[in-house]
């Protein structure tokens, strides 16, 4: 069980590639099999490296587990999170980012709007040999949400101020979580505070305008349907941005890092895009028809999010005692159910260190084998918005853009996961027809 009060949890949360396990986990298992006890976040600890387990556990929310973030996570996240609410609360703000998300995927304004930011980006590189491309991903997915969320336009001071204290506050989250001035996690909760600011200051500002012209962006509809306060408003407008910006972001940073890695699959990827592009006009813009026959761009995202491990645990606790199998998971207990250990499970995947998307050409099969986005009632509300956003960033850079990575840079679990470089890519630009 570890140290007293901290347990293990400094060994638990040691950062490791994020397309392994990580030597914590490896260990636990070898030794004591997949789901094992331990003590974690201040508070004894089942730690479920099972997929059937994690399925158990999600999908019985509210019935045997219920959410359970450590308290310093709330001071970042904010009390109304979609990340730390539950029961009526929970079902009620994520209708509002489910309506929001589902109304919004499809729609031709929405489309044109990452069409034109993904070509604006790239425009923006023809001249250079060299970028960090974590850095330039996230300004492309802020800048994506705050045009679609507040109305705001990439080159307003606003938004590079929104970017900012977003990456002030993401660093929060690998950090300690001790509140003396100067550390991360201080400068994470004034992030978070200067965030909200924001945003209030913004919702206020439209109520005296009392609302303006036609539908609008996604706070003009919550607040023409008056059903949230304005600090619920609040918390789940900086939800939605906060899952548009940084989960897509890295998401599409280990799709690059891989492709990188795998030259049949860029060139698999590649020749579906440029069967798309042929059927159009010079420069007409994509649609969702074109969407929906990027297949194997579906499975690029799908198996990325295998191997890379966006979201490696999730915390709960079980509110009862809970018998499964020959498991008895004791009330009051933390419960972590870590996906990672079943993305690289051998019993579930053939040689699941590789970066293959092939294998989910039988979705059906594969698809209960991995959690990508979750599931039960908290599966992410914004994942086919997110598959959208990376399928046409997808589709115009690998067809104009070739790119290297550097040796000594990879994605790191911190748990969150960052590159230890940046994601510094060597970047070359090519004819989209021509296959050298």
């Amino acid at each position: 069980m570890g140290w007293p009060i901290c347990g293990e949890t400094l060994a638990f949360l040691k950062p490791h590639k994020s397309n392994s396990t990580g030597s914590f986990l490896q260990q636990r298992c070898s030794r004591y099999g997949k789901v094992f006890k331990s003590h974690l976040f201040c508070s004894p600890a089942i730690v479920s490296c099972d997929h059937e387990l994690n399925m158990f556990i999600l999908q019985n929310e509210e019935k045997y587990f219920q959410v359970s973030y450590p308290k310093p996570m709330h001071g970042i996240l904010g009390k109304l999170s979609l990340l730390t609410v539950s029961g009526d609360l929970h079902k009620k703000l994520r209708n509002v980012a489910v309506n929001f998300i589902g109304a919004s995927k499809s729609t031709p304004a929405f489309l044109h709007s990452v069409e034109k930011l993904s070509i604006s980006m790239m425009e923006s590189w023809k001249e250079g040999k060299q970028i960090t491309f974590c850095y330039e991903i996230r300004k492309f997915t802020i800048n994506l949400m705050v045009k679609h969320l507040l109305s705001i336009e990439p080159e307003e001071p606003i938004a590079f101020k929104i970017l900012e204290d977003f990456q002030t506050f993401m660093k929060g989250f690998v950090s300690l979580p001790v509140y003396i001035p100067g550390t991360h996690y201080a400068n994470a909760v004034k992030a978070r505070a200067r965030l909200s600011r924001t945003v209030r200051e913004i919702v206020r500002e439209r109520q005296h305008e009392n609302m303006r012209a036609g539908e609008g962006d996604f706070l003009d509809v919550i607040l023409k349907k008056r059903s949230l306060s304005e600090e619920e408003t609040v918390s789940i407008v900086l939800d939605i941005m906060l899952g548009g910006y940084e989960t897509t972001a890295t998401l599409l940073a280990l799709i690059v890092y891989f492709l990188a890695h795998a030259p049949a699959v860029f060139q698999k990827l590649k020749e579906e895009h440029r069967a798309i592009r042929k059927s159009k006009q010079d420069e007409e813009p994509l649609n969702w028809e074109d969407y929906q026959q990027m297949e194997f761009t579906n499975n690029v995202i799908l198996e990325a999010m295998r191997c890379g491990n966006v979201v490696k645990f999730v915390h709960r606790e079980a509110i009862r005692d809970v018998k499964f199998k020959e498991y008895l998971i004791p009330s009051g207990w933390k419960v972590l159910p870590v996906f990672t250990a079943a993305h690289f499970d051998l019993n579930l995947h053939e040689n699941p260190s590789e970066f293959n998307p092939s294998r989910w050409t039988v979705s059906s099969v594969i698809s209960k084998r991995v959690m990508p986005f979750g599931g039960g009632p908290r599966l992410c509300p914004g994942a086919e918005l997110a598959k959208v956003e990376i399928s046409f960033f997808l589709h115009h850079l690998v067809l104009n853009y070739r790119w290297k990575t550097q040796a000594d840079d990879y994605p790191i679990a911190y748990p969150y996961v960052e590159f230890r470089r940046g994601l510094l890519l060597e970047i070359e630009r090519t004819n989209g027809f021509d296959d050298h």
